[in-house]
């Protein structure tokens, strides 16, 4: 079997498992869109301009809905006893990584699909901020869901992996989360390419670093 088939292997087995209980995906889904009506409701009370509030809200409700796919990530296979045999199973470790990376990179995405919409209409803005919030989204996810993932297998043996995934991934991410909330501004303001390239451009590098981070240490946290 193949390396890239070994990765697929792993998706298709978390997102069947996904589709069979729906347990994580309707978590994420419930949460975000609950942050996205919460805040409007109250940002229409108390504040004047919703455009400048309005990228906040979005990546809280996508961080905090990815945390709570993430922190299952590993759980799941802890819980029914399974991370042993996936761990024994013939393959490279960095395949078990990318795989799990892909399947959380996919059910954020899906969130994602779901409330851009949403958010869109809530707060008034333009159907043509659609096209490029969506890139923004992928980048950042991408670079969340890269160095959750790796969170995840090193906390999944601990008591309190629940509150410890958190703590430890929110520090590392901030430079993703801040550049993607930076970028989302920048397109709700309508402003143009060249005043974003910074921006763009820290993102794009971060995902890469945490990507080749997360991808060579894998193997060593599951070791430990």
């Amino acid at each position: 079997m193949s390396y890239l088939r070994k990765v697929l292997a792993i998706v298709i087995k978390d997102v069947s498992a996904e589709l069979r209980t729906r347990e994580m995906v309707s978590s994420m889904l419930v949460f975000s869109l609950l942050v996205i009506l919460i805040f409007n409701f109250a940002f229409d009370l108390r504040a004047d301009n919703q455009r400048t509030l309005a990228p906040g809200v979005l990546w809280v409700a996508i961080a905090f809905s990815g945390m709570l796919g993430l922190s299952r990530s590993f759980i799941v296979e802890k819980d029914r006893g399974s991370i042993e045999g996936l761990l024994l199973a013939p393959m490279d470790r960095s395949a078990i990584f990318l795989g799990k990376m892909l399947g959380n990179v996919l059910f954020m995405v899906a969130i994602e699909i779901i409330i851009l919409p949403v958010f869109v209409v809530l707060f008034n803005l333009s159907a043509g901020d659609l096209l490029p919030l969506a890139g923004i989204m992928v980048l950042g996810t991408i670079g969340f869901a890269g160095v959750g993932t790796l969170f995840s297998a090193m906390v999944v043996h601990t008591r309190a992996r629940e509150v410890l995934l958190p703590v430890l991934l929110f520090p590392v991410v901030i430079p993703v989360m801040l550049s993607a909330v930076r970028l989302t501004a920048a397109v709700l303001d309508g402003l143009p390419m060249a005043e974003m390239q910074n921006w763009l451009s820290l993102l794009i590098a971060f995902d890469a670093i945490f990507f080749a981070l997360s991808f060579i240490l894998f193997d060593f946290v599951m070791e430990e």
